[in-house]
Order: structure tokens, then C-alpha cells, then sequence
């Protein structure tokens, strides 16, 4: 947890849920929440395009952002982040979707939220973040960016992959299966934990490493290991694909290598100063309630 506060509050830049032009009114309800409040916002063109209202570029918007504000669900607040990674500004997400991992500011509490951002009585988390790359057999690199996970799977429906896996250059296992996860803590309760994998607090600094329907006698279990080992893959005889937080679809042929490493800069979370993460498990995930 960041113990800095922002250093100013004046501009807002905000993106909203995809294919979802039903949003606008919300969205201006909210906007008019923030200018009571004397905090300016910029909307994203392509967000803005979508409700049919002025917006700027995404970047410009960034540059010219003191924090950045996502409108939708856990989906929309990932790919603010990931796109805005070179930025480094801090993320709130106001939370119009479904779960609220991470969009966890629901929209009964955004005026009392922005009450309390500018008395400074909010907290910022700094979330590891994988920076990786695909390196393609003619050399050729595809760089990203990942704030869930990472996964490789097969193209094709109830088709199997097999993934060889080292750590720091020394092979350690090959998976043969669905697929195979790369998650962070933040992701730890994405996909991995759907697969059986860990969860992990989400301030923790480490890889998870968790096999999908292993085809496979051996007993094959999820593994966390520090961030700061890096991670090569490839995938043998089969066809594959990686995507980078579900979002962003990669080719891995045969002979390519995925290369991950933990970033050198984590993404940055505006949360009320009284979030609990465990609160949130507790209600998301329905722990301890007998009628479940």
C-alpha cells in the first residue's frame, strides 16, 4: 500500500463500459457529481463516440489526467489500466458491472467518495503488473502488458495444448491440457481461481502458475513463485494462443517463446481508505454464508 497521497485532484479522465451506450445518463449523473465537487473531467473519444458526446484522444486524456476513472465492471477497469500503463496514473473504478473486484466503488457511494478524495482520506495500492513479450521465430518480439493473467490455451474448442515451462532459463515442467494460467495476485481470483489456482492478497509480489484440466497421471498442482524469476514458455506440437487478460488475443506457433517478468511498475488502485480486501472476498465469493 502507497502511503503518498495525489498530487492534485483538479482533472479527472474518465473511460465507460464498451458497446454499452445505455451508460450515458450515468455517466453525465456522475460527471455532474464530480463538477459540483470542482474536479473537471475528460471523456475518452472512443467512449465519448459511443454516448454521442464530445471526447478527446485516449492519450491526451491521459497526459492531461490527474487520475484516471473507469465506468463499468472489472473488464473495463483492466483495460484502462493495461492501456494506460506508460502514463502511471492512478484508477478508481466506479463499478456499473456485475462482480466489483476491482470496480469496487458502487455508484450509491460516489459523491461521499469524492467528499472524502479531497480531504485526502483515501488509500492507493500498488498492484504487480506481467510485462512480457512473444518472441516469434524470425526474432521478431510482440511486446504487452498484463494486469489479470496471461493464458494459453488452444484456438479450437476441446482442443489440448502442451506448454513447456522454466524459470530463469531452467526447465521444470510440461503441461498437457486445456491450458495453462499466468496469474497475478490481482488475477488470483479471475480465471486461476475458476481452475483451482491460489488465491493470493492482492499486494503480494508473486506469479502463480496454474494448470487448466491437466490430460496428465501425474499430479500436477498450481505453483507460486517470487515475481522477480522470470518465466519462458512455449508451445510443442499443438496450436495455441495467448491472451493477455482476456483482452488481447496473441499466435503462439510452435517454435515461438512467451517470455514473463514481473514490471518494473505495478499499476496504482484509488480505493476508500477503509477497504478491506478480505470483506470484499467475504461478500463476492459468499464465504461464510450457510444460504450459498
Amino acid at each position: 500500500m502507497k502511503t503518498e497521497k495525489l498530487a492534485r485532484t483538479k482533472t479527472a479522465g474518465f473511460i465507460l463500459k464498451p458497446e454499452s451506450p445505455e451508460i450515458k445518463a450515468l455517466y453525465q449523473t456522475i460527471k455532474a457529481q464530480f463538477e459540483a465537487k470542482g474536479i473537471n473531467v475528460m471523456l475518452s473519444e472512443k467512449s465519448a463516440a459511443m454516448v454521442g458526446l464530445p471526447g478527446v484522444p485516449f492519450e491526451k486524456m491521459c497526459e492531461n489526467s490527474d487520475f484516471l476513472v473507469s465506468l463499468g465492471g472489472d473488464g473495463t477497469l483492466l483495460s484502462l489500466v493495461r492501456r494506460s500503463y506508460g502514463f502511471h496514473k492512478p484508477v478508481v473504478g466506479i463499478n456499473a458491472g456485475n462482480l466489483g473486484f476491482l470496480a469496487d466503488i458502487t455508484i450509491d457511494e460516489v459523491d461521499a467518495f469524492l467528499a472524502r478524495l479531497l480531504l485526502g482520506e483515501y488509500r492507493i495500492d500498488d498492484r504487480m503488473m506481467i510485462e512480457g513479450y512473444i518472441e516469434k521465430k524470425n526474432g521478431d518480439k510482440k511486446r504487452f502488458i498484463a494486469f489479470n493473467d496471461v493464458v494459453i490455451t488452444s484456438p479450437e474448442p476441446s482442443k489440448m495444448v502442451k506448454v513447456n515451462a522454466s524459470i530463469d532459463g531452467e526447465r521444470f515442467n510440461s503441461y498437457t491440457g486445456d491450458g495453462l494460467i499466468i496469474s497475478t495476485p490481482t488475477g488470483s481470483t479471475a480465471y486461476n481461481l475458476s481452475a483451482g489456482g491460489p488465491i493470493l492478497y492482492p499486494l503480494t509480489q508473486a506469479f502463480i502458475i496454474t494448470p487448466v484440466l491437466a490430460h496428465s497421471l501425474a499430479n500436477q498442482r498450481p505453483l507460486v513463485v517470487p515475481a522477480d524469476f522470470g518465466i519462458e514458455l512455449d508451445a510443442e506440437k499443438y496450436r495455441a494462443i495467448a491472451s493477455i487478460d482476456g483482452q488481447e488475443v496473441y499466435d503462439l506457433d510452435e517454435g515461438d517463446v512467451l517470455y514473463i517478468a514481473g514490471a518494473k511498475k505495478g499499476a496504482t488502485l484509488i480505493h476508500r481508505k477503509e477497504h478491506n480486501y478480505f470483506s470484499v472476498l467475504r461478500e463476492k465469493l459468499h464465504w461464510g454464508d450457510r444460504n450459498w
